[in-house]
């Protein structure tokens, strides 16, 4: 069986640039995310830059601390906190946008997964904040999951308490479903990274 680490001289580092989805908030290490994604690919390195509570901005503000390691390629998860404090999703797109132009000028391959708004800011915003995520998502140069939580979100049995983030269980089934996306970015980043 192939392993990404075969076609390299050391295991792809995968970089992980989030918000609390993806540092798995009020879960054990060993039931969030980037725990999970380690379990289905062993192979490679997963560098750990996902913050509980950041925005987009903080995300950018901190990019290039978070590929001093080096990445080889990276997954890109914001916009939970944007939405839920009703920024601007001018600013957001701006921001997503920053982030997406530095990690393709260092030729690495990107999966950007989408977000949507809450339902209580009303119709407006719900379009405006999609509509970020839909346009960045046309780049030909990422790999673009539209919703993080499909099949997870507003499902009781598999978010905590908080009704946001998932639990075990769901945190299972959004890396069942994002799996082959994941899958696919390795493999551009094994055969030399992005455009």
């Amino acid at each position: 069986m192939f392993t990404y680490a075969e076609a390299q001289s050391a295991p792809l580092r995968l970089l992980v640039l989030g918000d609390s989805l993806s540092a798995g908030y009020g879960l054990d290490h060993a039931d969030g995310f980037e725990a999970r994604l380690a379990e289905r690919f062993p192979d490679i390195t997963i560098l750990d830059a996902a913050v509980s509570g950041d925005t987009s901005a903080g995300g950018l503000a901190r990019l290039e601390w978070a590929l001093a390691d080096g990445a080889d390629a990276a997954i890109v998860e914001f916009g939970g906190n944007d939405g839920l404090r009703g920024l601007d999703p001018k600013s957001t797109e701006a921001n997503l946008a920053a982030i997406l132009d530095a990690l393709k000028a260092k030729h690495i391959p990107v999966l950007l997964t989408g977000m949507y708004a809450p339902p209580n800011l009303g119709d407006d915003y719900q379009r405006e904040f999609r509509a970020v995520f839909d346009t960045l998502g046309q780049r030909t140069e990422l790999i673009y999951d539209p919703f993080f939580l499909a099949g997870v979100a507003a499902d009781p049995a598999l978010n905590q308490a908080d009704h946001i983030h998932p639990n075990p269980q769901g945190v299972r089934r959004v890396v069942d479903r994002i799996a082959p996306l994941v899958a696919k970015l390795l493999a551009r980043a094994a055969q030399g990274g992005g455009s």
